[in-house]
């Protein structure tokens, strides 16, 4: 049991209203469920859609074709429509396409009218659809009381009760156990700030990273966290490092050209030896390039911001459960260096809605890494075997006082122009590197321990990769893939132990230069044998993946 259901139409249609209602009673159900949005950078018009996917068993990604188009308009039709299983259905109004006889043309504008409310006609939709997978019209009237307020929610109840009439049962689903939450990349991103104890977070709104400020702005006053939205990128980092310097631990975000305002402030971050967690929700550039889409070119980018050299950790997340635990850990291993670690999302992670088993926040641990008993004149940087400094917060300790200089500087923190600590100064900041690789996690390893064919892969081409992977394994291929969380200090230790054996190493990545590729030539000195890379904006399918890879084995 594995469905797949497209709503499309223009962006002011109400497709986010029907794709939330729609992924909510499903998941009442006890399925789960896997939803991408595909959005124009427009507040009207344009061609916006939501793909949505359910099954009984785990699923990770979108697949090429569906069992339903909802089509809100003719354009929904004419793109879509090849996508559509030979036993699926199109719905539409009775106005969409109407010489179309492929078409179930349902008096959805119609039962609006006669409602008096032209809004709920998606709802009327959405009624027919969930009938024809046999959800129980509670479950979906009791997800529309939670959803609207009252005066709201009657009408659209009563347009969900006209809908279930239009379309007999097709897929009865057989209600489960309802054992999961149902959430996207840059909620679970937040929720790991809050966890981790993230007390500071400014940002200036950048699609498709803002939903990470939204959301911790929406529970701030609960968890006690300051939010800010700035004037600017440039703003949004020094702030940050000015929060975690006064002692709490502090986040911000941005997606490419943002970042790249940020630049500069990272590198003081490298210098002054701040901890700070930053993340990069990737959308495809140059510049402005395309907002709402997705893409992964901003790898060496973010290994190698910043004039100067100086440590930091390049984290790159896979799923949503593993944004959620991951931003923990940049948390703490931000405060154990006194580094900035940076985060990897794009848009696909970011927007994209599944269900999980609830995130454990009992087992969090939050380590801060601060001294309490230091006495007298404070070395800020003081010379370590480490390269980690002893931290204190400022003010805590009385006659204390904790320097900082974006200039070179002595132990102390006061300018130097010596060119015998500017040495040991570099040398102890990069010290630190050379412990970061001790922090490093392995890629996750799906198939074969001795594979002929060794996929590799990294960030949120997780769930497309793994599920063709794993129906490659099925039909007797040996294949097996390494999927890289951890890109900054870059884990070799599987790759090298896999790729011994491997006849063939195929790279699959969302941008045109095979960035991992060519950092594991770097690292590793390896060299894939076949790249198989996308980069129009859009993100892998299962199915895209499976047809891709095996043209090349």
């Amino acid at each position: 049991m594995d469905y797949s259901l497209i709503v499309g139409g223009e962006a002011g249609q109400g497709m986010d209203t029907f794709a939330s209602l729609f992924e909510k009673a499903i998941k009442r159900c006890g399925y789960n469920v896997y939803a991408y949005s595909d959005y124009m950078s427009r507040i009207r018009g344009g061609h916006n859609f939501f793909n949505i996917r359910f099954s009984k068993d785990n699923i990770l990604a979108i697949k090429d074709r569906i069992d339903i188009l909802f089509a809100l308009n003719e354009e929904s039709v004419g793109i879509h429509k090849e996508k559509v299983k030979e036993t699926g259905i199109i719905i539409a109004d009775e106005k969409v396409a109407k010489e179309d006889n492929s078409i179930t043309h349902l008096k959805l504008s119609e039962i609006a009218s006669s409602l008096k409310n032209k809004r709920v006609e998606n709802t009327v939709g959405l009624g027919a659809i969930l009938n024809y997978f046999g959800v129980p019209i509670h479950i979906a009237s009791q997800v529309i009381r939670e959803e609207f307020k009252e005066e709201i929610a009657e009408v659209n109840l009563r347009a969900l009760e006209e809908g279930y009439k239009l379309l007999d049962t097709r897929y009865p689903l057989q209600i489960r156990e309802d054992d999961k939450i149902l959430i996207n990349g840059n909620e679970a991103v937040a929720l790991g700030a809050i966890a981790a104890g993230c007390k500071f977070y400014c940002g200036y709104p950048m699609t498709p990273s803002t939903g990470v400020l939204n959301y911790i702005a929406r529970y701030a006053n609960e968890f006690n966290i300051v939010v800010d939205q700035v004037e600017d990128e440039v703003a949004a980092l020094n702030m940050a490092l000015g929060a975690s310097y006064a002692g709490v631990r502090a986040m911000t975000g941005s997606s490419g050209g943002g970042f790249a305002l940020m630049v500069e402030a990272l590198s003081l971050a490298g210098i002054i030896e701040v901890p700070v967690v930053l993340i990069n929700v990737q959308r495809p550039g140059p510049a402005t390039g395309f907002p709402t889409r997705t893409e992964q070119a901003d790898l060496r980018f973010m290994i190698h911001a910043g004039h100067g050299e100086f440590p930091r950790m390049v984290i790159a997340l896979r799923d949503t459960e593993d944004a959620f635990y991951q931003t923990v850990r940049a948390f703490n291993i931000a405060e154990k260096y006194h580094i900035p670690v940076l985060l990897m999302s794009d848009q696909h992670l970011a927007d994209g809605v599944t269900t999980k088993k609830p995130f454990n926040f009992k087992d969090i641990k939050i380590e801060r890494h601060i001294e309490s008993n230091i006495k007298g004149e404070f070395k800020t940087y003081e010379l370590t075997e480490s390269g980690i400094s002893p931290r204190i917060i400022p003010g805590k300790i009385e006659g204390t006082t904790v320097l900082v200089d974006s200039d070179e500087h002595d132990e102390y923190g006061h300018i130097t122009e010596s060119a015998e600590i500017r040495t040991k100064m570099v040398d102890k900041r990069l010290r630190k590197f050379e412990l970061l690789k001790e922090e490093v996690q392995e890629p996750w390893h799906i198939g074969d321990q001795e594979p002929e064919n060794l996929v590799v892969c990294w960030g949120s081409t997780y769930g497309a990769v793994k599920e063709a992977v794993e129906k490659l394994l099925n039909e007797g291929v040996s294949i097996a893939a390494l999927v890289f969380g951890d890109i900054w200090p870059f884990p070799t230790n599987k790759l090298l132990n896999l790729s011994r054996k491997a006849k063939k190493i195929i790279d699959v990545e969302q941008n045109a230069m095979a960035q991992l590729d060519s950092l594991i030539r770097e690292v590793a000195l390896l060299k894939s044998d076949h790249k198989i890379l996308k980069y129009d904006g859009r993100p892998f399918t299962t199915d895209e993946v499976y047809r891709r890879i095996k043209e090349v084995i």
